[in-house]
């Protein structure tokens, strides 16, 4: 998944979720709408960010592993899936430590 998939992706879950979560408070018959809106909450998008970064990390060591052997075709290709995968994991390092930091900030309110 592209950086601009996932922002767009979670900018269209805040938007979804606060709309039907504001329906659902006037009409309860609505409440099944918000169970089958559940296919775009943040977890199910967190959870596919992280398999498709594992699926990088996947496809770059099979990558290191034809260049290793001589088995790669493409060394380009090969060389790009390596890069991909590693500006795949440091997306997903900073976007926990951003959820760890908010997670931080939100605990030490006093209320």
């Amino acid at each position: 998944m592209k950086l601009g998939e996932i922002t767009n992706s979670i900018s269209n879950v805040g938007k979804n979720n606060i709309s039907n979560l504001l329906s659902s408070e006037t009409n309860p018959a609505q409440q099944s709408n918000v169970n089958q809106n559940n296919e775009n909450s943040f977890s199910n998008i967190l959870k596919e960010s992280i398999q498709d970064v594992n699926q990088n990390q996947v496809n770059a060591y099979n990558a290191m592993d034809d260049i290793a052997t001589g088995k790669v075709e493409n060394l380009q290709e090969a060389v790009k899936k390596i890069e991909e995968a590693e500006l795949s994991l440091k997306l997903g390092l900073e976007v926990k430590n951003k959820a760890l930091g908010a997670y931080k900030q939100v605990m030490a309110m006093q209320v």
